[in-house]
């Protein structure tokens, strides 16, 4: 008997043939599954990976209560936003102003939200959260008032151990440190790798609160060319290694912010080797690699590390309670130095809320909220690129991320998205311009979307809204 795990792949490419050549068109209903299963002999598990394989390629689509069908995305040939082209140069032009704006309409309540870097609560098991702070409670020493150990909470470290599992990691609660979200795990990373005028790597476009930290911390960022569904290149990456002197890299390999692009695992082997080679220690953003929409969980650069030259740091703040601040990272055999830093400037993380969500992980809450959570991201996904596409210019280039919650969209050079921003404003629509992932003069004419929110009719108008706009500009 074959192995299921080809078998479904095997089906779901099968359905996919028949999709592009024609045999199956736009709007065709599938077979239900159990359909499928009495004529092939297929099991229901074998037919429901392989159907689930095919809707994260946004080629099919599910509706409740109705069945599989095939998707308008599968008749269309997207355009793929552009490779970023950053000159190679230490120079960095103030954003501050734009992400204040940007950020500061998430106090507004008659804003759509486009703009968001996190999922929407209708999203998140709040009722069960709201359990789990309770029992946490009842159960820490003194209700949670005191402070834990500098390493962090104990179940906490041994359920992030546990769960590196599924994208192939081997990491014990030895090898973990928790902070108060990612961002802060990141930060302790560059505290401790770097000082002030030393020079850093990153893709672009980039996490703008990877540059806004940077900044702060006095470092120049040299911005890399990076393609929009691969991500940052590794020709640039070696060529750099080897010309400039560079004390750290910071990348997200996997459904990258903003432009969703996800390493391909010999790009990351590549990277690992690199780094390792010169010397280089990688600071790896995973905070989106549990939301894929695949049948299986992708690796990181962490998986392949074998030196300890990756310092990974994911969190919980995008998929499961953003206002918790649970973050960690596995900083390798930089742990001494990390652990320090956090010392000094942490001391302590949030003792309740990372109890609740090592027991979030421990009883199977988190997997079981991350398959829901994903299926609705792939349909929001989905639903995101077939509006954009019928509602903006001619032209308009998309890109089709295969896990995390961001579309990334390039419009005509004459669009000004930072302008584009303002004119959405007035229609109370709220996106993030192109320009903010960025210290140089390029994305202008491009922005960020978040398919973060459940989707409605209201929020199908919103982006019609801005396709209308765009078409007037």
């Amino acid at each position: 008997m074959k192995n299921s795990n080809y078998l479904y792949l095997q089906f779901a490419d099968l359905i996919e043939k028949q999709i592009k050549s024609g045999l199956l068109n736009v709007g065709d209903k599938l077979p239900s599954i159990r359909e499928v299963c009495a004529e092939t002999g297929y099991s229901m598990s074998t037919v429901s990976k392989a159907y689930y394989e095919v809707e994260s390629r946004s080629l099919i689509e599910s509706r409740p209560q109705s069945g599989y069908y095939v998707s308008n995305i599968s008749a269309r040939t997207i355009p793929e936003p552009s490779a970023s082209k950053p000159l190679l140069t230490l120079e960095n032009i103030e954003r501050e102003d734009l992400v204040d704006l940007v950020y500061g309409d998430m106090r507004k309540k008659d804003i759509t939200m486009l703009s968001l870097g996190f999922p929407s609560n209708e999203l998140l098991p709040i009722a069960k959260l709201n359990k789990g702070m309770v029992q946490a409670m009842r159960q820490l020493p003194n209700s949670g008032t005191s402070y834990e150990e500098i390493e962090g909470n104990s179940n906490l470290r041994k359920e992030i151990a546990r769960w590196s599992f599924t994208w192939g990691g081997s990491l014990t609660e030895d090898d973990i440190i928790t902070t108060p979200g990612c961002i802060s795990a990141i930060s302790d990373c560059l505290l401790t790798l770097t000082k002030p005028g030393d020079t850093i790597i990153t893709e672009s476009p980039v996490y703008f609160g990877i540059l806004q930290l940077a900044r702060s911390l006095g470092l120049y960022v040299m911005e890399l060319p990076t393609n929009m569904t691969t991500g940052i290149e590794i020709e640039a990456v070696k060529k750099t290694l080897s010309t400039k002197k560079v004390k750290a890299c910071v990348l997200m390999s996997n459904f990258s912010n903003p432009s969703g692009s996800m390493l391909p695992n010999e790009h990351k082997k590549e990277i690992v080797r690199l780094m390792d080679f010169y010397n280089v220690p990688l600071i790896e953003d995973d905070i989106h690699g549990d939301l894929y929409f695949g049948t299986s969980r992708p690796t990181n650069c962490k998986t392949y590390d074998e030196s300890g030259i990756v310092l990974c740091c994911s969190s919980v703040s995008k998929s499961l309670a953003p206002g918790y601040r649970v973050g960690w990272v596995s900083p390798g055999k930089f742990k001494k130095e990390v652990l320090r830093t956090k010392l000094y400037h942490t001391i302590s993380n949030s003792t309740i809320t990372h109890e609740v969500v090592g027991d979030f992980l421990k009883n199977g809450r988190y997997e079981n909220h991350l398959r829901k959570i994903r299926q609705i991201l792939n349909r929001n996904c989905t639903n995101y690129i077939n509006t954009v596409l019928e509602s903006f210019p001619a032209g308009t280039k998309v890109s089709q991320p295969q896990g995390g919650f961001f579309l990334w969209v390039e419009l005509d050079k004459k669009i000004d998205t930072a302008a584009f921003y303002h004119l959405a404003l007035k229609h109370n629509i709220s996106i993030a311009p192109g320009r903010i992932f960025s210290f140089q003069n390029q994305f202008s004419n491009c922005m960020r979307l978040s398919f973060g929110l459940p989707w409605s009719n209201e929020l199908r108008t919103a982006i019609q809204t801005l396709g209308r706009l765009a078409k007037q500009l």
